[in-house]
């Protein structure tokens, strides 16, 4: 295991995606994110089905910083309830996750 984690969410335009991308890496809540999309969505939302386009974005940050990550996407997000979803990064090159663990400690 290590002290890193990747935290995933989606929001619906590359203008608002790229936004918060800088936003998190700016106040080094994040070393890194990565923006995916368009990418189609289906989900249930207040009793409907509904689809959309989205843009994902992978955000590479430490567990430590989870919390008040979720905390800023939340605040800055257009959505009423955002997708926030962290998975522990188990393995990987020894120097980037290093890299990630100084950059979101500043």
């Amino acid at each position: 295991m290590t002290d890193c984690v990747q935290v995933s969410t989606t929001i619906d335009s590359e203008t608002r995606a790229r936004e918060l991308a800088r936003r998190l890496v700016e106040e080094r809540l994040a070393a890194c994110v990565q923006i995916a999309g368009p990418l189609a969505s289906t989900y249930r939302w207040e009793g409907r089905v509904e689809e959309a386009t989205e843009w994902l974005l992978l955000i590479k940050t430490t567990a430590a910083a989870v919390e008040q990550l979720s905390g800023r996407i939340r605040a800055l997000h257009s959505y009423t309830q955002p997708e926030i979803i962290a998975t522990p990064i188990t393995a990987g090159d020894p120097r980037y996750l290093e890299w990630i663990a100084a950059e979101v400690a500043g």
